[in-house]
């Protein structure tokens, strides 16, 4: 399970677990990447307000996410550095109360998606068309955040304890489940009802449904990691101090970042369908290139962590510079895979000249922009995390966002009337203008330390 302390580090180490990390995680997350593209890509070939009202009810989705994320970022840092420490007992424990913590959370989002549609959609757009449907969607699919609330903690719990394949083999599942029933339900093929976007949400929810069933399954088998119920109702005051400590940061990080990110949706949202079609076909590629920052990412949470765990804190240094190093790699293979995918792309898509041309140029923005996206994904969510150093983020992102980004669009927008294109480019400046802080942050190495308890 884990290593001897204090052995040295190899070359041929560090890439064998890399390999066995990365490459599934970013794997999943491309697949996950994957069903928003098949939900837009088939609904856009039915017609822009559909693929339109999608991409802003999804909003809702991905500010869950958020909450999702920042719940699995504190279990992953006690996790992989305990499970390094070899102290299974505690990772049950943080294990039942986060299952707890994010279940809540994620019915909240259920209940509010399901009573409350209409009032949600009106935060993106004054479109009734757009509302009308975006409201069919979200009612449709609203059971299915409260799966994701815990279904993705169990996944997470695999990849920490040595079985990131079969996290990724489930994932990937049910991607290919959504994306088949994507198709039946949108188009009605082979005999199922012809539903379009309620047929999107559908093929969602029976999708996020699997999931959860397979990862209750998975873990109940003998040599898994194991959810208490004993520790769901009661654990330890000092286990829920020390989760909160290092995870409260990474929660408002990612509010404050999220809020932001979906003010660019309003903010784009009121520039009109041409606009709002544009940006969600270039979320959707930047979403699918930025899969391997993810892996990258999560690896580097996992893999840091443990030898933080183990007090092998030079070691622990070592990774850090050679995923820093990858990662300046991948940012530019990532920018230019997004050029090379432009043709493609405005050929697959049925969208006026407009919002064509709006497309081309927004990737082309999405592709310089790929280098800062990919450092920053990998120091902010993976590096400094891993020690539990997780407030650095908070304050970076939510300057740059709230401070710059989110300002200066508005204002861009609604005050001087700049062009959409202008708009969207001064929205994207938040990942480059963060590069040279956080490179200055990452050389005091202040996220060298072990956080667990003897």
């Amino acid at each position: 399970m884990a290593s001897e302390k204090n052995r040295p580090f190899t070359n041929r180490e560090f890439y064998g677990r890399l390999v066995s990390l990365v490459i599934p995680i970013a794997f999943q997350s491309f697949m996950v990447a994957i069903v928003n593209a098949s939900d837009a890509l088939m609904l856009a070939r039915l017609d822009q307000t559909s693929l339109s009202a999608v991409s802003l009810a999804t909003q809702i989705a991905f500010i869950a996410s958020l909450f999702l994320f920042a719940f699995n970022t504190g279990l992953s840092i006690f996790a992989a550095q305990y499970w390094g420490k070899n102290d299974i007992d505690s990772i049950e424990k943080i294990f039942a109360y986060v299952v707890k913590i994010s279940s809540s959370i994620a019915f909240i989002f259920s209940f509010l998606s399901f009573f409350f549609p209409d009032l949600l959609m009106r935060i993106y757009t004054e479109d009734s068309l757009i509302i009308e449907k975006g409201v069919i969607y979200l009612k449709i699919v609203s059971p299915s955040y409260l799966f994701a609330g815990i279904s993705q903690i169990y996944l997470c719990i695999l990849k920490n304890s040595e079985h990131a394949l079969i996290s990724t083999v489930i994932s990937s599942f049910c991607v290919v489940l959504n994306i088949i029933l994507n198709a039946l339900f949108i188009y009605g093929l082979l005999g199922a009802p012809r539903l379009e976007i309620a047929g999107a949400a559908l093929a969602t929810l029976i999708a996020r449904f699997v999931e959860l069933a397979w990862t209750l399954l998975e873990t109940a088998r003998p040599g898994r990691l194991k959810f208490r119920l004993k520790y769901f109702f009661r654990i330890e005051k000092v286990f829920r101090l020390d989760f909160w400590k290092y995870s409260y940061p990474v929660l408002l990080s990612n509010v404050s970042w999220g809020v932001a990110f979906s003010m660019y949706s309003v903010i784009m949202g009121h520039l009109g369908s041409d606009a709002v079609a544009a940006n969600s076909i270039s979320n959707i590629v930047k979403n699918l290139v930025c899969c391997m920052s993810s892996g990258l990412s999560a690896g580097a949470g996992i893999m840091i962590g443990n030898e933080l765990g183990r007090e092998n804190f030079e070691k622990a240094r070592i990774y850090g510079s050679k995923f820093c190093h990858i990662a300046l790699l991948n940012g530019v293979l990532m920018g230019g895979i997004i050029i090379l995918l432009i043709p493609t792309v405005l050929k697959n898509v049925s969208m006026s000249e407009e919002a064509l041309r709006f497309l081309k140029l927004m990737l082309f923005i999405c592709s310089y922009n790929m280098i800062g996206k990919s450092i920053n994904c990998v120091t902010n969510c993976g590096v400094f995390p891993a020690g539990g150093d997780s407030k650095f983020c908070m304050i970076c992102d939510t300057i740059s966002m709230w401070v710059v980004s989110v300002p200066a669009g508005f204002l861009s927008a609604f005050v001087f009337d700049a062009p959409v294109l202008i708009v969207y480019f001064i929205l994207n400046l938040d990942e480059i203008l963060k590069l040279p802080v956080i490179y200055l942050y990452y050389k005091k190495y202040h996220w060298l330390k072990n956080i667990t308890r003897n």
